[in-house]
């Protein structure tokens, strides 16, 4: 297994999709006092996670030109994230409030007619189609205005091109039409060569269906992969073998959970990051992936995102971290099945 270490070199990963401020809830004697504000949103989460992992990584969204706009692309540059195409509007930025329920956290959106619901075709260069080698999409930005419209182009256009991932990240009560959010991610699962979901994306496309069950049904869709994130029972992988479909199966990491938040952008951003560092970049590199390797980048983004739950909010680790982690777990959350 070669894996290449990051560098100028290195295939670029660009994230399309929403950059957002998080307010995260102060807690004084059990009541909420306050709400402090963190930079957030999947795809920015994502880049943030790779960069800390010394992945070269892009984003590409709208972002307010306002204080809280400014505090993104700062945020992003200062992690040393490609803000290239982080394009500035006068439209305000999506605000979304944290609360947590047993343990789980809960989202308030307030994003109507916000940045980056309004990217177009027309904002996309060519050079980002040029230079990509993997374009991943999803989350909250195939929901509202014509960034869905944007995103889906963007596929289409890239397809063949660079290796296309796709995490949904449904969040069922921001769907105001389901039909048409069907249809888009109906469209986009057509398209794409790597497809990330939860246990809860799963019961909502799917309900009532078991979970390697619908993981199959992706597969047959067209995806080269399918990966599953199931929290502390671990991740399932799910692809197509000449024998019929394959499952490998990675118990979770026992660590102390602060919160999930970000949790499920952290293993994108590892497994994206791994997937890029052994030349994964296509579909028939997918396709050509050993169980073993494939292994490799299941447990590498599995750490990233249980480190990422030890700290409150989304604050993936570092690539130091992981690696030092990996070498102290050495047999837990392996091996593969």
């Amino acid at each position: 297994m070669t894996v290449s270490r990051p560098g100028s070199s290195s295939p670029l990963v660009t994230c399309m999709g929403e950059a957002l401020v998080d307010f995260l809830p102060i807690e004084e004697n059990g009541r909420t006092v306050a709400f402090r504000p963190h930079p957030g949103g999947s795809m920015l989460n994502v880049v943030v996670a790779m960069a800390r992992l010394q992945g070269r990584t892009a984003l590409a969204t709208k972002v307010a030109d306002d204080y809280f706009g400014r505090q993104l692309r700062a945020y992003a540059e200062g992690e040393a994230v490609d803000t290239r195409w982080l394009l500035p509007t006068d439209a305000p930025c999506t605000l979304a409030f944290v609360t947590f329920e047993d343990g789980e956290p809960s989202f308030t959106f307030y994003g109507d007619g916000a940045a980056d619901t309004l990217l177009t075709p027309e904002d996309l260069p060519d050079a980002l189609f040029t230079e990509t080698a993997i374009l991943h999409v999803g989350s909250i930005a195939l929901l509202r205005g014509s960034t869905p419209a944007a995103v889906v182009g963007a596929c289409e256009r890239a397809r063949g091109r660079a290796m296309l991932s796709l995490d949904p990240n449904i969040r069922p009560g921001l769907v105001r039409h389901e039909a048409t959010y069907r249809a888009t991610l109906e469209r986009l699962l057509g398209l794409v060569d790597l497809v990330k979901v939860s246990v809860a994306d799963l019961a909502w496309l799917a309900p009532g269906q078991g979970v390697g069950e619908v993981a199959e049904e992706l597969v047959a869709r067209g995806s080269a992969l399918v990966v599953v994130t199931r929290g502390g029972a671990g991740v399932l992988a799910v692809r197509a073998r000449a024998t019929g479909h394959e499952m490998i199966e990675l118990p979770a990491f026992p660590v102390e959970v602060a919160d999930t938040v970000g949790a499920g952008d952290a293993f994108d951003g590892g497994l994206l990051t791994r997937l890029a560092e052994l030349g994964v970049t296509n579909r028939p590199a997918l396709e050509a992936l050993t169980a073993d390797a494939l292994c490799d980048a299941l447990r590498f983004a599995a750490a990233v995102a249980a480190l990422n739950c030890t700290q409150p909010g989304a604050d993936p680790p570092r690539r130091a971290e992981v690696e030092a982690f990996l070498a102290q777990a050495a047999g837990a959350g392996a091996p593969c099945a």
